[in-house]
């Protein structure tokens, strides 16, 4: 493997990252004590550096045959800053989210912004890797870090029951993870995807490669949270402490989603591959819709806010999903609605959680849909956010939401074999209305419930404040970003 100084000038943001991990660890094993209120200022500020190499990045990424980096390993073009910009945002808002909810809850502790860089790390890695190699280290530094967040409240068993069982799905779906590399690199004899795209012709009859690659779509399907494979989802969102849920469902969906992207429009992208009895266009459309099905009507039963909205990341699954099995058709084309998708869905995603977040208290989390009621009378502006943001998830104009959904179904309309798919996922969309308006109903038409004591946290408002911004601001001028996006395809 060649290497030299110049590759790390390119993957500066994610040096950056992860270096600012280790210095936090550092800091809170040497320099750690009840205040630790400078740890927010040092992390936002690592993310700041960080996203300021991306933006400068953009202008020469270009040209993304000559930003390989590590011997082909990572790739360094629009796609991969596109993504690392994404989670960079959604790791800045939930960091914004954390301090007063774990002070208020009396588990506050300094590794949390450090695990949550290392997790973002991860999520960087997968966003530019372009071998199966750098995939799993990818998701493995992604996914521990997230293990232990998700279990940070070690005094609820609600968060260890939680981080217990994302860890053994997690765990499982890696193993599967694993064995299709395994079998890819058996049919094929490497790990690189452009290699795998070359020798696609020469594959793709044999069963061991089939096998391979479908077994790889399954251990990311676990990551997704796609059907059958969402078990852990609900009960890992739930015990999660809220800011490390919101980091979950917006990150780790959108690092999944993204290697989905690169794989599947790169490595696979071949027709022989996407179509005929094997292809993986019809079996992706098929877990679509399978998800989001379920995912919405699972929702509709729900009284517990933080489960309802796991049901409804599920359904968004299902959605994003239509958008990959569109790549088959539409090559690279399809990645920019995706793209505009995981974006809005990262706003909105963290500022539901963060109105959770800020709504609850140590005595009381006020997750029931009844804690909920009055909520409009008492905290207007609270409601008013809340909202906006099951608006945006619903579909509804003129959100960020709405647009997500129109340009990743507009890509798959009018190619044969997506339409009823489409058709359906519409639908479905019009099916997740009837849960996302019992919220609304709940605080601005039921008798006012008792008083909440909301977490008082000006870091959290202006988290929440930022969210209702970039959902209103990408629903009314939504070409700016979907330009920026569609400049990814390449």
């Amino acid at each position: 493997m060649t290497f030299d100084l110049s590759q790390l000038a390119l993957t500066a943001p994610l040096n950056i990252i992860l270096a600012g991990g280790v210095l936090l660890l550092l800091l809170e094993a040497f320099a750690g004590g009840r205040n630790r209120g400078y740890l927010l200022g040092i992390t936002l500020g690592i993310i700041a550096a960080a996203l300021s190499f991306e933006v400068l990045a953009w202008p020469e990424a270009a040209d993304a045959s000559s930003r390989s980096v590590f011997s082909g390993m990572l790739r360094v073009d629009r796609l991969s800053i596109f993504a690392d910009c994404t989670f960079l945002v959604g790791a800045a808002l939930s960091a914004l989210l954390a301090p007063a909810y774990m002070r208020e809850r009396r588990f506050e502790f300094g590794e949390f912004y450090s695990l949550l860089l290392f997790g973002t790390g991860g999520m960087m890695i997968l966003g530019a890797a372009t071998d199966f190699v750098t995939v799993f280290l990818g998701v493995e530094t992604m996914s521990i870090a997230v293990y232990v967040l998700t279990g940070a409240w070690r005094r609820n068993p609600r968060s260890s029951e939680g981080a217990m069982k994302y860890f053994l799905a997690g765990a499982f779906a890696s193993g599967i993870l694993m064995y299709g590399i395994a079998l890819t690199y058996g049919a094929v004899g490497s790990t690189s995807l452009d290699v795998i795209a070359r020798e696609a012709p020469r594959v793709a009859g044999q069963p061991l490669f089939i096998i391979g690659m479908l077994l790889i779509l399954v251990g990311f399907a676990f990551k997704i949270a796609a059907v059958p494979f969402h078990m852990w989802a609900p009960d890992a969102y739930e015990g999660a402490p809220t800011p490390v849920t919101a980091f979950m469902a917006a990150g780790v969906k959108a690092a999944a989603f993204v290697t989905l992207l690169r794989i599947f429009g790169g490595a696979y992208a071949r027709p022989e591959l996407a179509f005929g009895a094997s292809g993986w266009a019809q079996v992706l459309a098929i877990i679509a819709v399978i998800t989001m099905t379920v995912g919405n009507l699972a929702a509709l039963k729900q009284d517990n806010i933080k489960r309802l909205l796991a049901y409804s990341s599920i359904a968004h699954a299902g959605y994003l999903l239509i958008g990959v099995a569109a790549l088959a058709f539409v090559g690279n084309e399809a990645r920019g609605p995706m793209l505009y998708y995981l974006l809005a869905y990262t706003f909105t995603t963290v500022g539901s959680f963060g109105v959770v977040a800020w709504l609850g208290s140590r005595k009381d989390e006020r997750l029931s849909l009844d804690d909920w009621a009055g909520l409009g009378s008492r905290h207007p502006a609270m409601a008013l956010a809340m909202t906006i943001f099951l608006l945006s998830l619903g579909g509804v104009p003129p959100t960020a939401g709405f647009f997500g959904k129109f340009y990743v179904f507009r890509a798959a309309l009018g190619k044969h074999g997506l339409e009823p798919y489409v058709v359906i996922a519409v639908l479905n969309s019009v099916v997740s209305f009837a849960y996302y308006l019992r919220v609304v109903t709940a605080m601005y038409f039921r008798e006012v419930g008792k008083e909440p004591q909301p977490t008082q946290s000006r870091t959290m408002q202006a988290a929440i404040l930022i969210c209702v911004l970039a959902v209103l601001g990408f629903g009314i001028l939504p070409d700016w970003l979907s330009t920026i996006a569609a400049a990814t395809a390449g």
